[in-house]
């Protein structure tokens, strides 16, 4: 593991991977971007993993690129090649995040800015502590928004308040962000990864395909018209039923008892 990105495997099957400083402040770096995804790549890739906490260190989350590799870049003329390998090394793991059967969880330690909003936004639940702040910044940087926020975003707070989020260039302290709904919960720092993980075993214990359905569903819910998700629904439905799951779900429904998903 980079010194970048470690990881801490929890019981439970739970991956908890923390920026180091150096990540959290650039976690956009060109290093700490594959860092990144390299980290999240393996936690997501490993059989013996049901969900993955990501957090950050001191004040931070992750606070999106690092700035001063983008001024170099201008100066030197790759900047447009530069921001096309950075992106084309994020939008891969927010994707696959959003596909996998693993639960991911955010445990917002601090600032999530810009790109590193949009990590914390691809997560299934995002717990933060009354330290943390969301900022787009992007606005302020002449840039436009990317790390999946302008589709993110708006299914957590809506389509307006996503928007005067962005051209405001507001900050949101962990409270206005909970009541909007763009985070699930606040907690005292020093329960913030406790916290997490709770949340990653609670999600992760059910079956591998009502984990991977259920959040592909809600994914493409807003796509479809309504007779269209219905067919959908059913298609994965009747793949459930021939699954190894349902067979344990019923079986220990009419043995009364808890059901363990492998």
């Amino acid at each position: 593991m980079s010194d970048l990105v470690s990881r801490s495997d929890i019981d439970g099957g739970i991956a908890l991977l923390t920026l180091s400083g150096p990540a959290a402040a650039k976690g956009f770096s060109a290093e700490g971007i594959i860092a990144l995804s390299t980290a999240i790549n393996d936690a997501l890739d490993d059989e013996l993993v049901r969900a993955i906490v990501l957090t950050g260190s001191g004040k931070m989350f992750c606070a999106g690129a690092d700035v001063a590799a983008f001024s170099r870049a201008i100066s030197d003329q790759s900047i447009v090649s530069f921001i096309e390998k950075l992106t084309d090394t994020l939008h891969p793991i927010l994707v696959k995040m959003r596909r996998s059967a693993k639960i991911c969880v955010a445990a917002i330690n601090g600032a999530a800015a810009g790109g590193g909003l949009g990590l914390a936004l691809a997560c299934d639940y995002r717990v933060c502590s009354e330290s943390a702040l969301l900022v787009a910044g992007f606005a302020s940087l002449g840039l436009s928004p990317d790390g999946g926020t302008t589709w993110l975003l708006p299914r957590l707070v809506g389509d307006q308040e996503a928007r005067r989020f962005i051209l405001e260039n507001s900050r949101w302290s962990a409270q206005t962000a909970l009541d909007l709904g763009a985070v699930d919960e606040v907690v005292n720092s020093s329960e913030l990864i406790a916290r997490a993980c709770e949340i990653g075993r609670q999600w992760s214990k059910w079956s591998h395909h009502t984990r991977e359905s259920t959040k592909h569903l809600l994914d493409v819910q807003s796509v479809q018209d309504f007779e269209s998700h219905l067919k959908h629904e059913q298609l994965l439905i009747m793949a459930a039923g021939a699954s190894q799951g349902f067979a344990e779900g019923v079986a220990s429904f009419l043995e009364k008892r808890q059901p363990n998903f492998e």
